[in-house]
């Protein structure tokens, strides 16, 4: 049984939202492995978002934050293994890891701190004034150019 559905009908009544294709395959695409570490996404307003990833064991050198075509990729390692240490348990998972996050448009990245074991990313909407709502004045006397 097929999973792909067609999306025709969502973009009969809209311009300019090819983007979206594209953000419902990836959420329709099971992928193994994506859970770790855990993470929380998290609204603090109508234009403020964080982003909270679990990321116990590891110092700030061992993360590494990107945004690139507006993904947001956090990634993690350990880049010194300790050789003094043996471990008898070892419970504290420290493998590497690699989360994406697709931002949307006019989303920027404002902070990023770790603090007792938590990456906290803070993001905030920024729409330019351009892209802000405008009243478009309607003339009765002429028919509008089209070019």
């Amino acid at each position: 049984m097929s999973t792909a559905f067609s999306m025709a009908p969502l973009f009969r009544s809209s311009v300019g939202f090819d983007r979206f294709n594209d953000l419902f395959e990836t959420a329709l695409r099971n992928e193994p492995g994506s859970t770790y570490p855990p993470y929380n996404v998290e609204k603090h307003g109508d234009d403020q978002y964080r982003i909270v990833v679990a990321a116990a064991g590891f110092q700030e050198e061992d993360l590494d934050l990107q945004v690139e075509k507006g993904v947001l990729t956090i990634s993690g390692g350990k880049r010194d293994a300790n050789e003094d240490v043996t471990y008898l348990y070892q419970g504290i998972a420290q493998r590497a890891f690699k989360l994406s996050f697709r931002l949307a448009d006019h989303i920027e990245i404002k902070a990023a701190g770790l603090s007792n074991g938590l990456l906290s990313i803070d993001l905030l909407r920024v729409i330019p004034e351009e892209a802000k709502a405008k009243r478009i004045p309607i003339n009765g006397t002429q028919k509008p150019a089209l070019q």
